[in-house]
């Protein structure tokens, strides 16, 4: 069973999972980014040949955690497939996995710049972003938006240096009022959480944040993209 904490988020209670995700107890959904389903067939069509499990083991902890969870819902923010030609690609036992799920929770599949998908998907529903409770969720952070923001793509990773050891784990990144989920999906990379690409999403300073053991972490994250635009407005 992984591990979660307890949050506030734009005046709702959130539980932050251990293992890349969020539940938001009102509604009973659990909220993950970035599955990058068919990663491993897509490398290798390309001539890099990997264990096609990827899918399947994503697959595992989606169902573990809808299961815990007791999910109603679950909402995939964007890039759940890793090319545009990956429906393409699902074989008759993700397919089936797919179908059973969302025959267990209603999924709603928000578009990303990968997805290539229209209308339903394997029993699951398509939108373009939703709001709920006044709370946008989408797949990328919009930096004209001025509600309350939930979305993914830039997969955000912590990085510290541990006891003389360098540690790298998927993590949130957020403020007040943005909160950026990690990459759910078993075959994601991740950009170091301080990186500007990721600042440029924020006002101001925000936060890397992790569950470790049922507590949650925060690490303060500097902004330099702030700085950078601050300093070229003078």
């Amino acid at each position: 069973m992984t591990s979660a904490a307890t949050f506030d988020f734009a005046d709702q209670k959130f539980h932050m999972l251990a293992d890349r995700a969020l539940f938001w107890p009102r509604h009973g959904a659990l909220i993950v980014a970035d599955l990058h389903l068919e990663k491993a067939s897509w490398y290798a069509a390309h001539g890099q040949p990997l264990p096609p499990y990827d899918s399947h083991d994503t697959l595992d902890r989606l169902a573990a955690l809808a299961a815990q969870t007791a999910a109603r819902a679950i909402w995939c923010l964007g890039d759940s497939f890793h090319d545009r030609d990956a429906a393409s690609r699902i074989g008759p036992a993700i397919a089936e996995r797919l179908h059973g799920q969302a025959a267990v929770a209603r999924i709603v599949w928000i578009a990303g710049n990968h997805d290539g998908l229209t209308g339903g998907a394997w029993g699951g529903e398509v939108a373009d972003e939703l709001v709920v409770d006044g709370i946008v969720l989408r797949h990328q952070s919009l930096a004209a938006e001025t509600r309350p923001e939930i979305s993914g793509h830039f997969h955000p990773k912590l990085r510290l240096s541990l006891r003389g050891r360098r540690v790298s784990r998927p993590c949130f990144a957020g403020d007040d009022r943005r909160l950026i989920l990690p990459a759910f999906g078993s075959l994601t990379g991740g950009l170091a959480c301080e990186d500007p690409v990721i600042g440029r999403n924020f006002a101001g300073s925000y936060r890397a944040m992790l569950v470790a053991r049922g507590r949650l972490l925060a690490v303060p994250c500097a902004n330099d993209a702030t700085a950078s635009r601050m300093a070229a407005a003078r």
